[in-house]
């Protein structure tokens, strides 16, 4: 065996000095390409004239509370597609990487790596020509205490906020429920997971109560932040209707969450308020089937049941017969429909904007697999990184606005009148748009929360 090589385990200790991280795990793997390292709130700048990138890391494992703030000389962006098909835009930097007693530059792609674990991954190219890795043994150049951890990174602890913060949902383990919770613990906030399920409530004029799993009261949270399925959303929504009750914030209401979820209702409130939409239909009787479809400018056409998600029960009827069928037959079951225009130049694209607190977070792109319509990341669509223009970003905001969502995924379709409003969703899922953009929506999301108590606080001095 060459004796000028480093033998390696499959996870091992290292440095990266330049950036200001002591102490970083590591997975070791020979089979990815290129090294990542874990980081949020990733921004470029420039810094005498060059371009430069900074970022946040939560360097230990299991511990969000501990934040170095990073900067890095530029050196490139690629796009990185994940096994799960989503496109990613990835900042990558040049650094030292220390491990043992040597160091060598390494390049490294900056990407949220929340849901693998290990915040550094060490790919091959990093390797090629000084490292030999023994897959069957871990940390044969050290292992690094817990002890040792805290005392390296003991001025790098985030301050402690206070605030108790109830994430009102279906399961724990749903990438956007994490998120959501590690954001607002790693901003010093005591976060708790409420399953809608486990809560039951008092209904009283004097003292409204909800109670949890075993008698449990939940008198004492600041703020929830509801994210219901549209499956429970009755009861969902009754539960955050009890917390407003009990004068707790909720991020979204109960009443902008109902009426998010009535399509038919959403789609009159928003041309009530200026938001074009593509033309679309509603109509109760098997009679108005040939009327309907001539409304709506003929066949293609879109028919959306009412109740359908995630682009569950959105189906395209290229013809006037197809249409006619697809109506009739929903019809026959007593479903609600909404007929809708086909926008062909769309392409089968679509934009997801984020709204925070009436402002755009970020934007994705959309596109529907290779003979599909419908555009949905669960229907096998991809994302991508795009830039919105500013009547896109005025719609989405005008959207939430109308709807009275403080958190909204805005979905807008590009047309040749210009962009429709699809759909204003009160639950929007992060795992797409976190990893196409590298943006922290989860923290966008807390955010929200202190400042509408900064606000409180400044109202009540003044």
């Amino acid at each position: 065996m060459p004796s000028n090589k480093i033998i390696l385990g499959s996870e091992e200790w290292c440095a990266f000095p330049e950036i200001g991280l002591p102490a970083i795990k590591a997975r070791v793997d020979s089979g990815a390409k290129t090294s990542a390292l874990h980081a949020i709130n990733i921004a470029p700048f420039k810094k005498e004239e060059e371009n430069w990138v900074k970022f946040d890391i939560n360097p230990i494992q299991n511990n969000l509370k501990t934040v170095i703030h990073c900067e890095a000389k530029l050196i490139d962006k690629r796009i990185v597609k994940s096994s799960s098909g989503f496109r990613e835009q990835r900042y990558v930097i040049q650094t030292n990487i220390k491990i043992g007693n040597d160091s060598w530059l390494i390049e490294m792609t900056l990407t949220n790596r929340d849901s693998m674990g290990f915040r550094m991954l060490l790919g091959r190219e990093a390797m090629s020509g000084r490292i030999l890795v023994d897959p069957e043994q871990k940390y044969l150049l050290g292992q690094t205490s817990s002890e040792n951890l805290k005392e390296l990174y003991a001025n790098s602890v985030v301050n402690t906020i206070g605030l108790r913060i109830g994430v009102l949902a279906s399961n724990p383990e749903l990438y956007s429920n994490r998120r959501i919770m590690e954001a607002g613990e790693m901003r010093g906030h005591e976060m708790h997971f409420l399953n809608i399920k486990e809560c039951y409530m008092k209904l009283d004029a004097e003292k409204p109560e909800i109670h949890y799993r075993g008698g449990k009261i939940l008198d004492n949270f600041d703020a929830i932040i509801p994210r219901i399925r549209p499956s429970i959303t009755f009861y969902g929504c009754a539960l955050t209707r009890q917390f407003q009750a009990m004068k707790v914030f909720c991020l979204n209401s109960a009443a902008a969450i109902t009426q998010s979820r009535d399509k038919l209702f959403s789609l009159q409130l928003l041309l009530r308020n200026g938001v074009d939409i593509p033309t679309t239909g509603f109509a109760n009787s098997p009679l108005d089937t040939d009327n309907l479809i001539k409304m709506v400018g003929g066949p293609p056409l879109i028919v959306k049941l009412l109740e359908g998600t995630q682009g569950k029960g959105v189906v395209l009827a290229e013809t006037k017969k197809a249409a006619e069928s697809v109506i009739n037959a929903f019809k026959s079951l007593n479903a609600n429909i909404l007929v809708q225009e086909f926008i062909k130049e769309a392409d089968g694209k679509d934009l997801r904007l984020f709204v925070v607190d009436g402002k755009v977070v970020a934007t994705i792109q959309r596109e529907a697999a290779p003979g599909e319509f419908r555009a949905n990341i669960h229907m096998g669509g991809t994302a991508s990184v795009i830039k919105p223009t500013q009547d896109e970003k005025k719609i989405a905001i005008k959207a939430a606005k109308a709807m009275d969502l403080k958190v909204a995924g805005v979905d807008i379709i590009r047309s040749s009148k210009g962009p429709l409003l699809l759909e204003v969703n009160s639950s929007p899922g992060l795992e797409g748009i976190e990893g196409a953009t590298n943006k922290d929506i989860a923290g966008e999301m807390i955010k929200a929360i202190e400042k509408n108590f900064k606000l409180k606080m400044d109202e009540s001095i003044s």
